[in-house]
């Protein structure tokens, strides 16, 4: 077991994953992860029910609230209720290999970075691995807009296996962020507007009927939201305009006084 003074948590964003879950949860590396949370948004399967089997901390939205609203919950979670210092999403769908986990969390544990992501184009091979090629062909004209847009470069900015340290997740504002699947992109935007400093490993990707994944007109608008993202991100760099997601997190709200507790 590696020794560590940082707390890792495993969070699970999890919609309708009861035939890939347990898959998932065994390939976790538990001598890395110190606990793991699902967040179930509102699956019409059992996932619910064999997460809890499963031993796993599970949250159940009444409604279901996006890809980035459930990563909001898992977020908020697993720092405030939770303690995390480390947080590791991990898609349940059993696509990316938990057994990385390792090579994510190292460099945060050694405080080299604020954030590491995994990326397909790094393990290579994508397309062999079951990428569509259309897929396949427009992560990499959206990496270019972005390498392009932000000055930094990346391989891919569309992976969902990512580690972001406490520090990370308490400066960008990602509850101002959309609850759709642009939440990947815009809290990039974010990070790279706070000069949060991204670090990548490769991986690999597995595509089979049970692993999530959108379709080529939900594909099509996903591109559409991340295109505008990059021109605002771009408004707000130049001092025009800024979009609430890179405006600082409101201050919470001050315990309430004496007098109004006894009201």
């Amino acid at each position: 077991m590696p020794h560590r003074e940082k707390k890792v948590i495993a969070v699970l964003p999890a919609y309708n994953a009861e035939k890939t879950l347990e898959a998932t949860y065994d390939d976790i590396p538990k001598d890395w992860v110190d606990e793991i949370l699902l967040v179930d948004d509102r699956s019409r399967d059992n996932t619910v029910e064999l997460s809890r089997r499963l031993g796993i901390r599970t949250i159940v939205h009444q409604r279901n609230r996006g890809y980035g609203g459930n990563q909001k919950t898992c977020y908020r979670t697993a720092m405030d209720e939770m303690g995390g210092d480390i947080i590791v999403m991990v898609h349940p769908d059993h696509q990316y290999d938990p057994k990385i986990i390792p090579h994510l969390v190292e460099p945060l544990m050694r405080g080299e970075c604020d954030a590491v992501f995994g990326s397909r184009m790094l393990g290579g091979r994508p397309i062999e691995g079951g990428m569509p090629k259309w897929k396949y062909f427009a992560n990499l004209f959206l990496t270019m807009v972005e390498n392009a847009t932000f000055y930094v470069f990346l391989s891919e900015y569309h992976s969902g296996f990512r580690a972001y340290s406490r520090r990370f997740l308490e400066t960008v504002n990602f509850e101002a962020n959309s609850d759709d699947f642009v939440f990947d992109t815009e809290i990039i935007a974010q990070a790279v507007a706070k000069k949060m400093l991204i670090r990548e490993v490769p991986i690999r990707t597995r595509y089979f009927d049970e692993a999530s994944q959108i379709g080529f007109w939900r594909s099509v608008r996903y591109g559409l939201a991340i295109l505008k993202t990059m021109i605002l991100y771009k408004l707000h760099r130049k001092g025009v305009w800024s979009h609430p997601i890179f405006r600082d997190r409101a201050a919470p709200a001050p315990p309430p006084s004496l007098a109004e507790t006894s009201r």
